[in-house]
């Protein structure tokens, strides 16, 4: 038996907060209650002074992508260690069928990199093209392997960009399985023109990158996104909202009842535009991503659409290439591989940006950094909740520890960190991570491999109600 015994901390979840003592037996949830009698050789952690939270969940990452000519830095065993450090237990990935690739040949290539994940991992779907086979491997993902949300790329062009009949298609395929659509949304006509447009005037530069990727262009999309959802009566979760424009799709069609979910990224949630007119070029070429940072008042306006729930959760994107990659568009913006990291520093930026600055509350950021996404996307409440029989996935949260973010210290596999310097008050002293101390005051412990793949089951009738208060309707199932 292994067991830990979290002593004397402030329990937080995403609806209240209270004193309690966490007892963890064999990777579960065994007790939360106060003055906990530990079993003999049990582990403990002196919470006193702290916050005791679930461990977060980083609903959208890429580690070990193939994109644009190369591979990420970051492995599923890199990022997933990562992850540990800044207090986030599991993270969703893609993966991402090449043109006309099937998608059980791309499922099984990413599930077999996957294994060496150091905390559990599941998989979204990305849907690039569209036949009865695709159909076919949809219900088979769904019904068989535990994936229950599609991806569709409304962006980039002569390459994994998924037109109007592809979206519909895989819309009305999804609501038949009971699993959630997403998209990426960007008009991905659009860009290719202004991109185009930028070169024949000579702006060739990382500058060009933002300009080729407006915010209109974003809540054109989200707005069609959700236009074709609202048509096919299936709920549509929407990734990386970066902008006022479609912060406003989103909030118009929740007003009207629509099952609309957004996840803003910790990125757009604290860093502008600035970065693209750094005369250095490795510095702004290392900001590309897509949807681009925007200026100061869309991460205002993005705080404010956590805050009244037009949002519910955040994410990082964390896609990492390193300056010779990047380096790849020196003479051509278009060719700058899109992706910056974050998933060590999510939860302190969210905390320090949120909490500290009184955007949000403790519970606020358990909802928003956890909850949301495992109600979302099934896992709950196995995961995103201290409560009994839940995984031992916990951070212990010290809320006056500081930290300053650098390349130089963090533990991914970058050699940029898009937080330089940004110094947050609010960082983990521990992480727990199936009932295992992993991360102790700065030192690291990940094991490759020891992350678990998570099978999410699909969605019955009751397919998420608005305002995120149904829960499973079936066990999730954790499997190696």
């Amino acid at each position: 038996m292994s067991a830990i015994h979290v002593r004397g901390g402030t329990v937080v979840n995403a609806d209240r907060q209270f004193a309690a003592d966490v007892l963890c037996v064999d990777g579960r949830i065994v007790a939360v209650g106060e003055n906990l009698e530990a079993p003999a050789g049990c582990q403990v952690i002196d919470a006193g002074g702290q916050y005791v939270m679930p461990g977060g969940i980083d609903p959208h990452t890429h580690m070990q992508l193939p994109f644009m000519g190369t591979v990420t830095m970051d492995d599923f065993f890199t990022g997933t260690a990562a992850g540990l450090a800044g207090g986030t237990t599991s993270i969703l990935d893609f993966f991402i069928p090449g043109a006309k690739q099937p998608l059980m040949e791309a499922y099984r290539t990413w599930r077999e990199w996957g294994e060496k994940s150091a905390a559990d991992w599941g998989l979204h779907g990305a849907i690039t093209w569209w036949d009865e086979s695709v159909a076919r491997d949809m219900g088979t993902l769904v019904n068989e392997e535990g994936v229950n949300s599609f991806k569709l790329f409304m962006a980039y062009k002569n390459a994994i960009m998924a037109d109007d009949e592809t979206l519909v298609n895989s819309f009305r395929r999804a609501m038949e399985l009971g699993a959630m659509p997403s998209v990426h949304a960007e008009n991905g006509e659009l860009v290719f023109m202004l991109q185009q447009e930028m070169l024949r005037q000579g702006i060739t530069g990382p500058e060009g990158h933002p300009l080729s990727r407006p915010p209109a262009v974003e809540g054109e999309a989200a707005n069609r996104a959700i236009v074709i959802a609202k048509m096919l009566n299936v709920p549509i979760y929407i990734v990386h909202v970066s902008c006022i424009e479609a912060a406003q799709a989103i909030a118009r069609a929740r007003a009207r009842g629509q099952r609309v979910y957004g996840e803003a990224l910790a990125g757009h949630l604290t860093i502008d535009d600035s970065g693209y007119r750094n005369a250095d070029f490795a510095t702004a070429a290392a900001h590309v991503m897509s949807p681009p940072f925007r200026a100061p008042q869309h991460q205002e306006a993005l705080w404010q659409a956590l805050q009244s729930g037009v949002l519910q959760t955040t994410a990082t994107d964390h896609c990492t290439f390193c300056a010779d990659q990047k380096a790849a568009g020196r003479a051509d913006f278009t060719k700058i591989p899109n992706g910056c990291g974050g998933v060590e520093e999510r939860l302190a930026v969210i905390w320090d940006g949120g909490v500290n600055t009184g955007r949000l509350t403790p519970s606020e950021f358990v909802a928003v950094t956890s909850a949301n996404a495992a109600k979302l996307f099934n896992i709950y409440p196995r995961k995103g909740t201290i409560s009994v029989g839940a995984d031992a996935d916990l951070v212990v949260w010290d809320p006056q520890g500081t930290k300053t973010f650098s390349a130089k210290t963090q533990f991914s596999k970058g050699d940029f960190n898009v937080f330089e310097g940004r110094t947050v008050r609010g960082i983990p002293s521990h992480t727990v991570s199936q009932g295992k101390l992993v991360f102790v005051q700065g030192d690291l412990r990940a094991e490759r491999g020891a992350g678990r793949y998570l099978k999410r089951p699909a969605f019955g009738d009751n397919f998420i109600a608005a305002g995120l208060s149904a829960t499973a309707n079936k066990p999730t199932a954790v499997v190696r």
